[in-house]
């Protein structure tokens, strides 16, 4: 049986764990916004329309700042189109994602399912059709008290006292040949610099993020984001970072999907450091990994091959992956990498939240239900506060296929007042692995309590069909005797203990 030792010390630590780390996106993209969270005529709804069985599901998920409105949809998208009165807003192509969007669904509404659910808005402007000028037109929209026209509008459409919104995107993805508005590096450089200058006059204190590379497999990688801060470096608080990731037939790699993800937050931090060091600046760039999930993407590419000029359906049935066990534990890995780089990773959104590659899945008039992958977000949302530990960890390894070779057990392990959690990912396909935790560094007295997600079948999924196949398990094999705790990680399992 494959074995490995966990060393935790509270003189050894990453960084602190800021709640933005545990953010999602909600994006106008298929069946997410319409029949998603908004289905007025669903029994559930409140009276904005939107679904309080999600709502709920939303609240118990743990999300904190969400990203909107996209996302590719931004791209293309007019913002003045989802306000005043719904009935007189106009229907839009959508080129992102072939759809018609209805704008039935704009700032303000989005906002009132904000507070409901508790979290709050990151905003993103669009700098592929559009520029400086409208996103600053819509900060004023937004953010002035009132007094000038704009924000008079706003308090026109009902909304007196300002959105007060602080994080913004500064585009999306402006590297890539698919979105609108594609840029170099040097050409989206200057633009983000030019227009985050602008906006900081109306308001100096906002938090504004460059667009990274979206994926680290992008000919540009680590090159556009140093152009890019070359540009913006002072201008601007964070850089991004999208990453997605499926098991394409080749489960080996899957497992150890978290080792990329790791590969891509250093890069990136390089990058950054790199031209700190070359403006000789005292500010230094963090990353707002504000797009990551498992995804099957490839189903994505062969479905836009069918698409047509006469089809632009209202909101379609669009990336709808239903998650296996096998997805659960590789989201759970990702979890512990955004841990391990606490220190650097200060925002990140798991990208979707409902229907769209997302936790949550809804049926029309029907139930809404908890994927397989909601597990591993929740219980780290609710366990992993205050300080991220440097986990000194030995043992056995696995095949990492196209990663090398990796660790058996990946873990990340936090500490706050007394308590302390622990999350660990088993890579072993066939073998359970013995794990023995060192706790003589830290201060945390109390019982130790383990759960979470293995299953024999790895391809089990929660569907229409029985929305609760997979959920959370209790792991009886964790002992705690005086500063040990020993526990047997079956193959193939995310895990979370709580101490204390």
């Amino acid at each position: 049986m494959p074995r490995t030792h966990l060393v935790l010390d509270s003189a050894f630590t990453v960084g602190p764990v800021r709640r933005r780390l545990f953010g999602g996106f909600v994006e106008h993209l298929g069946r997410h916004v319409y029949d998603g969270i908004h289905e007025p005529a669903h029994e559930s709804a409140d009276e904005h329309g939107f679904r309080k069985d999600v709502i709920e599901l939303v609240k118990e998920l743990g999300v904190t700042t969400i990203r909107y409105p996209g996302g590719n949809f931004v791209s293309g998208y007019k913002w003045e189109d989802g306000v005043g009165p719904v009935d007189q807003r106009p229907r839009r192509l959508d080129l992102a994602w072939h759809s018609t969007e209805t704008n039935e669904v704009g700032l303000h509404e989005f906002q009132q399912w904000l507070d409901s659910v508790g979290s709050e808005l990151m905003l993103a402007v669009n700098l592929g059709t559009r520029g400086t000028a409208e996103a600053i037109e819509l900060l004023e929209y937004a953010n002035i008290p009132g007094g000038t026209a704009l924000s008079e509008q706003r308090r026109a459409n009902g909304k007196d006292e300002p959105f007060g919104i602080t994080m913004w995107c500064l585009g999306n993805e402006m590297d890539g040949p698919w979105q609108l508005g594609h840029k170099n590096a040097e050409d989206y450089g200057k633009l983000a610099a030019m227009t985050a200058k602008a906006m900081r006059q109306i308001q100096p204190g906002l938090e504004l993020v460059a667009c990274g590379s979206s994926g680290a497999s992008m000919p540009t990688f680590g090159e556009w984001e140093r152009t890019v801060l070359e540009h913006a470096y002072e201008d601007v608080d964070y850089i991004s970072a999208h990453a997605y990731y499926e098991e394409d037939d080749d489960l080996t790699s899957f497992l150890a999907s978290g080792t990329n993800m790791d590969h891509f937050i250093k890069t990136v931090t390089t990058a950054a450091d790199h031209v700190q060091a070359h403006k000789k600046s005292d500010k230094r760039i963090d990353i707002s990994f504000d797009e990551w999930n498992v995804w099957s993407i490839t189903k994505w590419e062969e479905k836009a091959k069918t698409f047509t000029l006469e089809d632009w359906p209202v909101a379609p049935r669009l990336l709808e992956d239903v998650y296996t066990v096998a997805d659960a534990v590789v989201l759970g890995g990702l979890l512990i990498s955004l841990l391990r780089h606490a220190d650097r990773v200060a925002s990140a959104s798991i990208a979707q939240l409902v229907n769209v590659i997302g936790p949550i899945m809804t049926e029309p008039g029907g139930e809404a239900w908890r994927q397989t992958t909601f597990f591993p977000f929740s219980v780290t949302s609710r366990l992993a506060h205050g300080t991220s530990l440097n986990v000194v960890a030995s043992g056995d390894t696995v095949d990492g296929g196209k990663h090398g070779t990796v660790p058996v057990v990946d873990s990340a392990a936090t500490v706050e007042d007394g308590r302390a959690a622990v999350f660990l990912v088993n890579r072993h396909q066939t073998e359970s692995t013995t794990v023995t935790i060192d706790l003589a560094g830290l201060s945390v007295e109390g019982d130790v309590h383990a759960e979470g997600i293995w299953d024999d079948d790895l391809h089990a999924v929660n569907d229409l069909t029985d929305t609760a196949r997979v959920g959370l398990k209790t792991n009886e094999s964790v002992r705690r005797e005086g500063d040990t705790i020993t526990i047997e990680l079956p193959p193939v399992s995310w895990t979370a203990i709580s101490i204390g």
